[in-house]
């Protein structure tokens, strides 16, 4: 699975804005590209980190089966 980011072309005085077009609420900014990159990655690790953790909270004691899934390509075009 690969995800998209969208930056550049929205330069602000404090430097570039960059989100993840497939996954709300990860977005962020940084004074260059690389570090809105680098930033963006550090956002992306977060989001999944706290979502990993509120589905524990809210499985609690409850048996679950866990297992690993892979999205396949979304055939949209974007590489």
């Amino acid at each position: 699975m690969a995800l998209t980011i969208l930056i550049g072309n929205m330069k602000v005085p404090e430097g570039y804005i960059a989100f993840v077009e497939e996954l709300p609420g990860a977005n962020t900014q940084g004074a260059t590209l690389d570090e809105a990159r680098a930033n963006l990655n550090e956002a992306v690790t977060l989001i999944l980190d706290a979502n990993r953790t509120l589905s524990e909270q809210s499985i609690g004691e409850a048996e679950v089966i866990r297992e690993k899934f892979v999205l396949p390509a979304s055939g949209n075009g974007l590489t």
